[in-house]
Formats: C-alpha cells, structure tokens, sequence
C-alpha cells in the first residue's frame, strides 16, 4: 500500500535548504571517531550502519554521542563536501549545530539541523526522499519498489 507525502514542522536549529535520502541511524552517533570527513562514512565498527554513507542524506538521529569534537568533524566533512544534507535530531544538539553554524561562516554552505518532535521523528524512514525548507518545513516523499517517490 502506498503511503501519502507527507510535511513535518521542524524546529530550526540551522536553517537551509536540503534534499536527499532518508537515513535513519539505529543508535546516536559520535562524529569524533564514528565519522571519517574524507569519505563520508561511518567507521566506528561498533555502530549499526558501520561502512554507510551519510554523505549527501538527510540524517535522522535522536541525538549526538560524544564530544565537542564533533562539530569540527562536521566542519570538516562540509569542506570536503562529504556531509550529511541534513540532520533531522529528536533533541537539539548545540554541538552538532555549532559545527553547521561555522561551516556556513567559513564555508558558505551547511547542512540544515532541525529537531522533529518525538512522533514525527519516528515516522521517518530509511530509503524515503525528503526536501528541507530554510524554515523547517520537512517533506517525505515515500519510495515505491520502483524507486520513484510516490505522492509527490
């Protein structure tokens, strides 16, 4: 059965304009060490989706694990344009924000950081298409077995 688009209302934590995949991590991630900024991937062998990309994805995570070391790993993928589009958070992480914050002051670019409410967080799934406005407003678009965004 298909499922309908269907729009979120954000909070804002960094605004800007995104698109991409869905990724939805199983457990908090920490930057620091859990990231690699030249590929984009996940390299702490312990988490869940070690060795997925999150490189160009809309990220959905409850929150950063770790340190204030993470912004600077956020910094970092900006700059080699291996970031996430976005990270979709269930509670505001001021690291993970500050990261974004300075990447679009040295940088120019960002990924947007928003916090869904706890409902709308788990409607969030994997391999679906989402588009990010600058306000927060958080449109899914479900994929079909085609592979093609339905309801859109």
């Amino acid at each position: 059965m298909a499922r309908d688009a269907t729009t979120l209302r954000c909070r804002v934590l960094i605004g800007a304009e995104a698109a991409g995949e869905i990724l939805v991590l199983e457990e908090p991630l920490s930057l620091w060490g859990g990231l690699d900024p030249e590929t984009g991937r996940v390299i702490d062998p312990r988490h869940p989706q070690h060795g997925r990309s999150l490189a160009g994805q809309v990220v959905a995570l409850p929150f950063g694990r770790g340190s204030s070391s993470a912004s600077s790993i956020l910094l970092e993928s900006v700059r080699l344009g291996t970031a996430p589009a976005a990270l979709v958070l269930r509670e505001v992480d001021g690291i993970l924000a500050l990261g974004a914050a300075v990447a679009r002051e040295m940088y120019g670019t960002t990924p947007a950081v928003l916090v869904a409410a706890t409902d709308d967080y788990q409607r969030l799934t994997s391999g679906d298409r989402a588009t990010i406005s600058a306000q927060g407003e958080l449109r899914i678009a479900a994929v079909g077995a085609s592979g093609q965004p339905q309801g859109a």
